[in-house]
């Protein structure tokens, strides 16, 4: 296993360490030039604060990287962001990328969804290995299989028994279970943007690509026994979004679009969506990532109006 020890902003940590309700958080690259490849979904993710306060001081485990326009990372994180608002996030990012700000810009930023984010009392707070530099910028990794990565894993998991009463926490069996290729356990801001990257960013069922006119919906909803899982998502635009939460629109086992009957009986001007029926979607690339046929099934039984 590997950890990423990134160094962040004093006033960033303070700000997330108050807010204990945010169960998962949106760790930004301001920059928005490439997207974070240094952990693999479950590795922890820690917080080292700028020197002279030369400490790890909590972290989070890594779900998800992303570039993301500032706007959406707004639209699904909010205060996980690190920021009160959407101006005074647009200011941060505007301070780190130090260049003219541009009106209406909507920057795009890197992304680093972290779940199950934790925060060290002062008391606890943790000096790096001695390897790590202070004029490191961005971060290093570490492997627990060397000495150095493993005394410093040592060392996180006793703080995080003492944190969680004594339960040591093993993120790998929690967001993995057995055996460790099953999907990780994801929050719902993170099973948006994991969703949005598989289908490219592009409408299932149209492939239209306006980003800010699609959105996100479960096959089977949470409320309904559903999970945040890759293969219960689609990416749709905002009509059919609506449409198939509604039971108008269904897929079939073979990927294909089902349009309910009842669609033109109810609303009369729907002629438009009937060319849809029996088109193929745009499907996610990895074959685990496309919609699971038992999800599908529970929304043609329940949901869909055949």
């Amino acid at each position: 296993m590997r950890i990423y020890v990134a160094v962040t902003d004093d006033p960033l940590f303070q700000f997330l360490r108050t807010r204990p309700d945010l169960d998962e958080i949106n760790f930004l690259q301001p920059g928005g030039r490439r997207r974070f490849q240094a952990l693999q979904p479950g590795e922890p993710f820690l917080f080292k604060l700028h020197s002279p306060r030369h400490f790890i001081v909590g972290g989070g485990f890594f779900a998800h990287a992303s570039l993301l326009p500032a706007s959406l990372a707004w639209e699904v994180f909010g205060e996980g962001n690190g920021a009160v608002t959407p101006e005074a996030l647009r200011r941060r990012i505007q301070k780190y990328r130090r260049e003219p700000a541009k009106r209406g810009e909507d920057y795009d930023v890197g992304s680093i969804i972290l779940e199950r984010p934790f925060y060290f009392d002062e008391a606890d707070w943790l000096e790096p290995p001695r390897d790590f530099s202070k004029s490191i910028v961005q971060g290093k990794v570490y492997d627990t299989a060397t000495g150095t990565g493993k005394s410093l894993w040592e060392e996180v998991r006793m703080r995080m028994a003492a944190l969680h009463t004594g339960r040591i926490l093993d993120p790998q069996a929690e967001m993995f279970g057995e055996p460790p290729v099953a999907p990780p356990r994801l929050g719902p801001g993170a099973f948006r943007i994991l969703v949005t990257d598989a289908y490219e960013r592009c409408c299932a069922m149209t492939g239209n690509a306006t980003l800010p006119a699609l959105e996100v919906t479960h096959i089977r909803p949470p409320a309904q026994g559903g999970l945040h899982r890759i293969d219960n998502g689609l990416l749709l635009r905002s009509d059919l979004r609506r449409l198939f939460d509604r039971g108008y629109l269904t897929l079939s086992d073979e990927l294909r679009i089902r349009v309910s009957g009842l669609l033109h009986q109810d609303h009369a001007s729907s002629e438009g969506y009937l060319a849809l029926d029996g088109l193929s979607i745009k499907t996610p690339e990895r074959l685990e990532h496309r919609p699971r046929p038992a999800f599908l099934d529970w929304h043609r039984r329940k949901v869909f109006h055949g």
